[in-house]
C-alpha cells in the first residue's frame, strides 16, 4: 500500500466482527450492556458502508462512498457528523434521511443570529408558575422550601431541541438537527462542548442532565465563517462538494424517475466537449440549479 493512504475495505465488515477480531467486543460489553444492546440492533439495520449506500438509496437519497463512510462511522462510533458545503448540495436532507432510515425521531435545531439557551435548551414557564404562586398564597400555611422546589421542577419546564434531544424518553435516541450553525454566535458554539463532548447539560435549578445513550447528532455549516477548531474536534467533519454531472444526472433519475426518457439526449450536450469538468456551461449549471426543488424545471418541456 503507497505510503500516507489508508485502508478502508475492512469497514465494508460487520461491525461486531472487526471488534472480535481486535478483542475490543468483549471490553464494549463489559463497560456498557445498554450499549451492547443499542450496537447489535442498529446492527441489524446497517452492516456495511455499501449496505448504508443501498439503503440510503431506498429513501432516494444519492450518496457517494466518502459521505457514506462519514455517516457509517458517526452511526457506529456514537459521534457527532459535522457537515460543511455550499447552500443546497443535501446537508439537511441527510438528517431527515436518516430519520426516516433509522426509524428515529428528528429534532431539528435551526441556528440564527441571537440564539440563546431559552430558545435552543430550556425555558421556564413563567405563566404557569406564577399562577401556581397565587394558587398557593391563596392555600395559607405553605412551606417554602418545598414550594421553591416544586416551581422549579420539571413539571414548569418547556423543553427547548438541545434538552429534548438529550432528555428523551419515548424508545431510541432521537437524530438532532443543528442547522447552519455558522448562523448562530460564537458563545452559542462555546456552549455546543459541553452538549457535543458529554451529551449532557447543566441545569443550575435540577442539576446535569446526561443522555442514556446519545443521539445521532448532524451539524450543519454553509461555511459564512469559520466555526472553532474546539467544536470540530468533537466531531467527525466532512465537506460536501458539488455533485458531478454524473452524480447529478442520478439525482435527477431519482427525484423524477421519468426523466430519462428525454433528458440524457439533452443534457449530454452540456458536457460533450469536456465531460462535464472544465466547460464553462457544465460548472454554472450545477451550481445553479442544485437542490432537489429545482428538478422539474429541467425536465418539463418549454
Amino acid at each position: 500500500m503507497p505510503q500516507g493512504q489508508f485502508n478502508l475495505h475492512f469497514l465494508d465488515r460487520p461491525y461486531h466482527e472487526i471488534y472480535k477480531s481486535s478483542g475490543r467486543i468483549d471490553r464494549i460489553n463489559q463497560e456498557s450492556k445498554s450499549f451492547g444492546e443499542n450496537l447489535l440492533n442498529e446492527l441489524v439495520q446497517i452492516t456495511s458502508i455499501s449496505d448504508l449506500q443501498e439503503k440510503l438509496a431506498q429513501q432516494n437519497y444519492v450518496c457517494d462512498r466518502s459521505l457514506a463512510t462519514a455517516i457509517f462511522l458517526a452511526i457506529k462510533l456514537q459521534r457527532p457528523l459535522f457537515l460543511e458545503g455550499e447552500a443546497g448540495v443535501g446537508k439537511t436532507e441527510i438528517a431527515k434521511v436518516l430519520s426516516a432510515l433509522l426509524n428515529r425521531e428528528l429534532i431539528r435545531l435551526q441556528c440564527y443570529e441571537g440564539l440563546d439557551v431559552n430558545t435552543a435548551v430550556y425555558e421556564w414557564n413563567y405563566t404557569q408558575q406564577m399562577l401556581e404562586i397565587r394558587l398557593l398564597e391563596a392555600a395559607g400555611d405553605v412551606n417554602i422550601e418545598s414550594a421553591r422546589r416544586d416551581l422549579f421542577s420539571r413539571e414548569f419546564m418547556l423543553k427547548r431541541p438541545l434538552l429534548s434531544a438529550i432528555d428523551y424518553h419515548n424508545g431510541a435516541p432521537p437524530v438532532l438537527l443543528i442547522d447552519e450553525l455558522d448562523r448562530a454566535d460564537e458563545e452559542f458554539e462555546a456552549f455546543l462542548l459541553e452538549v457535543l463532548s458529554d451529551f449532557q447539560i447543566t441545569i443550575p435549578e435540577l442539576g446535569t442532565i446526561k443522555a442514556a445513550q446519545p443521539p445521532l447528532v448532524i451539524i450543519t455549516s454553509n461555511r459564512t465563517r469559520e466555526i472553532h477548531d474546539a467544536l470540530k474536534r468533537r466531531c467527525l467533519y466532512h465537506w460536501i462538494d458539488y455533485p458531478d454531472f454524473e452524480k447529478e444526472y442520478g439525482i435527477v433519475l431519482t427525484k423524477v424517475p421519468g426523466a430519462g426518457a428525454t433528458g440524457p439526449s439533452k443534457w449530454s450536450t452540456l458536457c460533450r466537449n469536456c465531460g462535464g469538468r472544465s466547460c464553462t456551461s457544465c460548472r454554472v449549471w450545477p451550481r445553479r440549479w442544485t437542490g432537489s426543488r429545482r428538478w422539474w424545471r429541467w425536465t418539463k418541456p418549454s
